[in-house]
């Protein structure tokens, strides 16, 4: 808890001096003004999140993919086996899962981090820090204690840090966990008030025949652990998982270091507003990078309030929206460096 207390009391706002150096440089560029609209305004969060608006082109650029196990899959939330946690795990590590190809593309390192997928053997490639074997069924009682929840969120803490040393100064958060929108559309509900029947949504793979049972599920689960809303670190202890708290850690760890980091898809919006509970100075260091096709993606960024950068349809997870979003975000930086400047006689033009 030490960690997780030093990290969140180290959480400041975003550099005003810098945001408005990055302004005045964009209305020196030669384009109308304000007309490269989310360019702009990426450069703008990155000069506030470095309290610099000289950004370096290419920065050094990572995903932290943490993958668990649920125990509530023993409910039937998940058509897929969930042996298929480890093994596309494992395609994290190799650089064959859609993340890996997308984020080699994009010029992004994969860092993958079990921390609680069933089965003792570690994965060649795969950062150790299991904490167990999968969570408990949320819908008999909480998903792990106080303290494991504390353990996932200072993993990820731990985690960025040896990033951030590392020299990366951009992150972006994955996930990989059989039937996760279980429990993220669990945390939404406990947030946002709205019953699971209205948020919760077919997944990467689930018939729309069994919605029900797990919106039922959801209920369930939310009615036996009574999570306080406001508390994020009982939300995820009641109804989480150790991947979400990973990613939690990350948004965290990256904001009191000034990092800007970010997020995937609707899982990691979950993430982002149990971080947000904790810290809510969190949220100025978040990037969000696609609308995840998941029923709650809406709901989930209108309580943050923050806009995605892109619309795909897109639903897998993993990480795939994040290192798609590290090109548009390297394009922003090189725009904003390298456009040219108005001249004196042709200012007024572009006013």
């Amino acid at each position: 808890m030490n960690l997780l207390i030093s990290i969140s009391r180290n959480i400041y706002s975003l550099d005003n001096k810098g945001i408005e150096k990055a302004r005045q440089r964009w209305d020196e560029l030669i384009c109308p003004k304000h007309t490269l609209g989310k360019l702009e305004d990426i450069t703008l969060k990155l000069a506030g999140v470095y309290g610099n608006a000289k950004i370096e082109d290419n920065p050094k650029k990572c995903i932290i993919a943490f993958a668990g196990d649920h125990g509530v899959y023993a409910e039937g939330v998940s058509q897929q086996d969930q042996s298929i946690t480890r093994m596309q795990f494992e395609n994290f590590a190799n650089g064959k899962s859609a993340v890996g190809v997308l984020a080699k593309h994009n010029h992004t390192d994969v860092v993958a981090v079990d921390l609680g997928i069933i089965g003792k053997k570690k994965i060649d490639g795969v950062l150790d820090y299991k904490i167990r074997e999968g969570t408990d069924n949320i819908a008999n009682g909480p998903a792990m204690s106080v303290d494991e929840a504390v353990k996932s969120i200072e993993y990820g803490i731990e985690v960025a840090e040896r990033c951030i040393v590392d020299g990366y100064k951009i992150i972006g958060v994955g996930e990989m966990g059989i039937c996760n929108t279980t429990p993220a559309t669990a945390i939404l509900s406990v947030i946002s008030g709205r019953d699971p029947i209205d948020i919760t949504d077919i997944g990467a793979c689930l018939n729309l025949n069994f919605v029900k049972n797990k919106a039922d599920t959801i209920r369930k689960a939310i009615e036996i652990n009574n999570p306080n809303p406001t508390d994020g670190i009982e939300v995820l202890s009641k109804v989480g998982g150790f991947e979400i708290g990973g990613m939690v850690g990350v948004i965290l760890g990256c904001s009191a270091n000034r990092i800007p980091v970010v997020l995937d898809g609707f899982i990691s919006y979950s993430a982002a507003l149990l971080a947000y509970k904790i810290n809510p100075k969190c949220k100025e260091y978040i990037i969000v990078s696609h609308l995840s096709n998941e029923k709650g993606s809406r709901l989930a960024l209108e309580l943050l309030d923050l806009e995605p950068m892109m619309d795909l349809n897109m639903r897998l997870g993993e990480g795939t929206g994040a290192a798609l979003a590290m090109n548009i975000i390297d394009s922003a930086i090189y725009t904003y460096n390298h456009m040219g400047k108005k001249s004196e006689e042709s200012i007024g033009k572009f006013l």
